[in-house]
């Protein structure tokens, strides 16, 4: 097959779904029919409204996503994964004529066999949110750099990533971690972990805090509630510059870390976790609609505080 249908984003806030044509087959490559993709909501949300950062290869038309899973319809020279495996995508460079940030809202695409990981089938569409998991699990184990991993005792944010961040701390045996979320609506779900509003948590002196509200903010507050040496890790995306007030900061010796994204063996620890049934991805995937309702779907991905993860099932 040498097209394939993917959603553009023409310009900010306008989208269709096209036939583009594929980019040619190499012998490194794979071609995996898609069955869902998911919709971010924090760099795609970015790349919808026109207010991503500069960023390598930024620019319109683009096919946006990189939370894909499909079954392997033709393989080429790879070691380990053929036709009919079920593989998660973070992402392609499958489509000609536009960009590809980040390329994997597409019906079939064309990558090489090193870029994908296998999953068991029986994932089915929850295989879309492990990309999510592998930059939380980077978040805590910064890379692989950070042993023993710091284990979070606060994480801001009760999205999908604030739940699946909470999942990995219960899974790695670490006491239950609190979790601040203001919207109302939000805080349900959370298993083995409380999830509170910031107004009803007192307590000054958490020694890890993981933000993944992608509130620019939010910084000052959080330094305030941290002990003597603690530190806060921005998990999020943020639009705008961040700042904050010295003396707080000074006064407790903090540290800030910026998490950035994931690594293959970040990918490749969740995807283990979860087949081995630590981890569970259940409950978070609360919308689904098909390509034809593509707009719809990217509008309640972003405003609809109860649509923790969108999924386009490309086999409706």
């Amino acid at each position: 097959m040498t097209h394939a249908q993917a959603i553009v984003f023409d310009a900010p806030k306008t989208l269709s779904v096209q036939t583009l044509e594929l980019k040619p087959f190499e012998a490194a490559d794979l071609e995996v029919e898609v069955s869902s993709s998911g919709i971010s909501t924090g760099t795609e949300r970015l790349l919808w409204d026109g207010t991503m950062p500069p960023f390598p290869g930024l620019g319109y038309p683009l096919v946006p996503g990189y939370e894909t899973v499909g079954t392997v319809v033709r393989a080429g020279e790879s070691p380990d994964i053929g036709v009919g495996d079920t593989v998660f995508i973070p992402g392609s460079y499958s489509f000609q004529g536009v960009r590809n940030i980040f390329g994997g809202a597409g019906s079939r695409l064309i990558v090489p066999h090193d870029r994908v990981v296998r999953v068991a089938p029986a994932l089915g569409p929850k295989a879309v949110l492990l990309a999510l998991a592998a930059t939380c699990y980077h978040a805590v184990a910064f890379g692989g750099q950070r042993q023993p991993m710091v284990a979070p005792d606060l994480i801001v944010g009760h999205g999908v990533m604030g739940r699946l961040l909470a999942r990995i701390c219960l899974a790695q045996g670490w006491p239950a971690p609190t979790v601040w979320e203001t919207q109302a609506v939000r805080r349900d779900g959370a298993s083995g972990y409380p999830c509170i509003h910031p107004d009803d948590d007192a307590r000054k002196n958490y020694t890890s805090i993981v933000d993944v509200s992608g509130d620019a903010g939010i910084l000052n507050a959080l330094i305030t509630r941290l002990a003597p040496g603690g530190e806060v890790v921005l998990a999020g995306f943020y639009k705008q510059d961040l700042s904050f007030a010295f003396a707080p900061a000074f006064m407790r010796e903090a540290t800030l870390r910026i998490a950035a994204q994931w690594k293959k063996h970040d990918l490749q620890a969740v995807t283990a976790l979860v087949e081995s049934g630590a981890l569970s991805l259940e409950g978070m995937i609360t919308h689904t609609l098909s390509p034809g309702r593509a707009r719809e779907a990217y509008e309640l991905a972003f405003g609809d505080p109860q649509c923790l993860k969108m999924m386009i099932d490309w086999q409706a």
